[in-house]
């Protein structure tokens, strides 16, 4: 065997166990319901409804916040609002935009990507509440270096417990949520990035044939050095380059998208007629709806990470003394990431017919090559431009939730340089088993990993709601009265 396929092999097991546990499933009408997804279906619903439609109602405010009408000298935080809206994004602005969008779309159809849009939108209030609660229950952890900021949910998590006299259930519940952060951090945000980025680079340079094709551990090491190069300088560093990253990558895939919808503007009512058609028709039948429905909020979940948490902790880090003022600016997050960039994805894949005769998900299911293949019918050059941006989304993905993984190490295990320095190895080395994993073992394992830190957070989400509405209240009476 290969060193790809030896690393493949030995993966594959341990990424079938998590993923069956995490993905408990009941059957219903031929599909296979996973509970997971109801539970954070269930969650960003309920936030929506309890919080006022906060998303919606307040979406004008929270651009003001963003661009610093209400922002104060002096405020105690590490980084700008901007900063880390930026560092979320990059977070959540990555593959799962361009890969995870066409695997929803193979595996559920076109009306995967109406339920995709609908999750984004309830998403948002998730994302609010998880921001405001970040900034509230944040702590200077580190005395030595006051100036470091913690925060997330594995702090507000041990918080709602507390109160209700269940510390060590809240405890156990915020290491759980740690651990699995770490797990998402090296499955979801690391060797899924680097697989895509790899597939992609094999697709532009003789697809099977190419020498990438077999040898993504070389790949793999690149990646791992430049990644290093940045996590080295910690959050100001990560956050630098975010900053200037995201707003690049995103604005230039955009416009190739855009462009794209416009060379074909004559199919564009005909494609939506279809998503909509395939999402909510009885003709389409039930279970081409269910399945969309399942497919596009699984992808969803897993692209802008609403009630999954990790947000959180970079949100936590925002200069602000306003919790509520960041939860403005973290709901945008969503809506930037799922209704925005994923949805110009998928009218491409849509628009041009590329999406006709996908394969189902298996272990050959296309996902960043669906996306590419549809760029190339209107513009044959765009997959070379795309492989500069699937690398420079998946490497800005890897330095944030590198920084995520960290502060939850640093939740159980304290400040320590040397369990820093050999989680930092860890991290880098997991970007060569991601390049060389196939990807049905990577979206296993990412999935799994990355929605088991949903449990506990969602829990937290529903015992701080009653405060968050208080605190929201009184917040909003502030600027009114100003």
């Amino acid at each position: 065997m290969s060193i790809d396929q030896s690393i493949n092999e030995a993966f594959k097991p341990i990424s079938e166990a998590v993923a069956s546990v995490i993905f408990y499933a009941e059957p219903i009408s031929g599909y296979d319901i996973k509970l997971i997804l109801v539970w954070l279906v269930a969650a960003s619903l309920f936030l929506t409804i309890y919080l006022g439609f906060v998303n919606i109602r307040y979406f004008g405010h929270a651009i003001n916040v963003l661009r610093g009408k209400y922002d104060k000298k002096g405020e105690d935080g590490q980084i700008n609002r901007f900063q880390a809206l930026s560092t979320s994004l990059s977070g959540t602005v990555g593959l799962g935009n361009i890969a995870g969008v066409a695997v929803a779309v193979s595996a559920g159809g076109p009306g995967a990507v109406f339920w995709m849009a609908m999750m984004g939108l309830f998403g948002m209030s998730a994302k609010f509440a998880e921001a405001a609660l970040g900034v509230k229950y944040r702590v200077h952890s580190d005395p030595k270096n006051p100036e470091v900021i913690s925060g997330g949910p594995m702090y507000y998590i041990k918080v709602a417990f507390e109160r209700c006299n269940m510390s060590m259930l809240g405890k156990i519940l915020a290491a759980l949520f740690a651990i699995c952060c770490i797990g998402g951090a090296i499955g979801a945000g690391n060797m899924f990035q680097a697989n895509q980025a790899v597939a992609q680079l094999a697709n532009v340079t003789g697809g099977e044939a190419s020498y990438f094709a077999d040898n993504g551990w070389v790949v793999g090491v690149v990646l791992s050095l430049l990644v290093g190069a940045v996590i080295i300088g910690g959050l100001k560093s990560i956050a630098a380059v975010a900053s200037k990253v995201v707003p690049f990558m995103g604005g230039l895939y955009l416009l190739a998208g855009i462009v794209v919808i416009l060379m074909n503007i004559h199919n564009l009512i005909p494609s939506l007629a279809i998503i909509g058609q395939m999402a909510l028709t009885p003709e389409a039948g039930f279970g081409a709806i269910l399945g969309a429905l399942l497919m596009g909020v699984q992808r969803a979940a897993f692209s802008n990470e609403a009630g999954i948490g990790s947000a959180a902790i970079v949100h936590a880090t925002a200069q602000t003394d306003q919790p509520v003022s960041q939860g403005f600016v973290g709901m945008l997050g969503p809506f930037i990431d799922t209704i925005v960039i994923c949805m110009v994805t998928a009218l491409v894949i849509v628009i041009t017919g590329a999406y006709e005769g996908a394969g189902a998900l298996n272990d050959n299911v296309e996902a960043v090559n669906l996306t590419s293949r549809a760029f190339a019918v209107s513009l044959p050059w765009f997959p070379n431009v795309l492989t500069l941006v699937v690398f420079l989304f998946a490497y800005s993905t890897m330095i944030a939730w590198f920084y995520y993984g960290l502060k939850a190490l640093n939740f159980l295990v304290g400040d320590n340089v040397l369990i820093e320095v050999i989680y930092k190895l860890m991290f880098c080395a997991c970007i060569i088993v991601g390049a060389s994993a196939s990807l049905k073992s990577i979206l296993d394992f990412a999935d799994a990993i990355l929605f088991a830190m949903a449990i506990p957070n969602v829990i937290a989400l529903y015992m701080h709601a009653p405060e968050l509405k208080k605190d929201l209240k009184e917040y909003l009476e502030k600027i009114e009265t100003k």
